[in-house]
């Protein structure tokens, strides 16, 4: 399957990176709605500014194996966040700062790199607040020959408004889902509006690409939800996973991750001091099949 923005113009795609810039300016990129002025040189929750913001690249083998392929998912993990989360297991990034301001050119052919090596798909890791930079580099990258698959990997904090400008250049939307509970939100992430954005922010996401398509065992387009188990029932996962069947599809793919571990400040919240048990992601596994989300499970 062809990538979205190969049928869009190298001049539509600029537009859209041009318009996701204004967004930015008084920024407004994600529900915080800050209103930094990026072109005057203010940095809000998140602390980008306007130029790319990398800390790392390269083929990720780690990543769900639908995205793995032979080559590996070109990751870019880009610097800053607009979440909060206390438990983030890339801290040193998202909240410490790690990376380095690069021009477009450069992300650009970081991209033509990725293809150039075999990865599967050009993942960006954490792009909301990053969302014109990386369609700017998506542009004069498509203009020198990209055609890997693009995959948005988001935290679920994200703008209606923002995601309209990136139907048809995104291929694959891989959110996370993190909390069915507007105060666990609040409390461990910084936002207590997240579940009611969030789900604003998927139904868009599905509007736009529908349900996973795989080919040959390699993803090419569609909505992939992650949701990381917490310790003692902080994720919510019934009402996650009742969402996801009810208002977006039964055939949602569903990478329900058993992976946490105590990291940041995880110290903070007595909650999230130990891993989860085999009984809490027993219970999460026994959800999805009593809710009918055949898809849903380790991926």
């Amino acid at each position: 399957m062809r990538p979205s923005y190969l049928r869009l113009s190298p001049r539509e795609l600029q537009a859209r990176a041009e318009a996701l810039a204004e967004l930015a300016s008084p920024c407004r990129l994600c529900p915080r709605n800050c209103g930094a002025r990026r072109d005057r040189g203010e940095r809000g929750f998140c602390r980008a500014g306007l130029l790319p913001w990398v800390a790392s690249f390269g083929p990720h083998f780690g990543e769900e194996r639908v995205l793995v392929g032979g080559g590996g998912s070109g990751t870019v993990f880009l610097s800053g966040c607009n979440l909060g989360c206390l438990f983030c297991q890339n801290f040193s990034i998202s909240h410490l700062g790690e990376g380095e301001e690069i021009p477009v050119e450069e992300l650009a052919r970081i991209l033509l790199h990725l293809q150039e090596i075999g990865c599967a798909n050009a993942n960006f890791v954490t792009p909301t607040h990053q969302a014109p930079q990386v369609v700017a580099a998506l542009a004069r990258a498509a203009e020198e020959g990209l055609a890997l698959p693009v995959v948005w990997n988001c935290g679920g904090y994200e703008s209606v408004e923002a995601l309209r400008l990136l139907e048809g250049v995104v291929d694959i939307y891989m959110p996370d889902f993190k909390y069915g509970e507007s105060g666990v939100g609040a409390r461990l992430s910084g936002v207590p509006d997240y579940p009611a954005r969030a789900k604003e922010a998927l139904r868009e996401m599905h509007r736009q690409v529908g349900d996973l398509v795989v080919e040959g065992g390699v993803a090419v387009r569609g909505l992939l939800v992650r949701h990381l188990v917490l310790p003692e029932g902080l994720s919510g996962t019934e009402a996650v996973l009742r969402f996801l069947r009810d208002e977006i599809s039964p055939d949602t793919f569903v990478n329900l991750m058993a992976q946490y571990y105590p990291a940041g400040r995880a110290w903070e919240v007595p909650e999230l001091r130990r891993r989860i048990t085999r009984d809490e992601f027993a219970h999460a596994l026994r959800l999805a099949r009593e809710l009918g989300l055949s898809r849903a499970g380790p991926a």
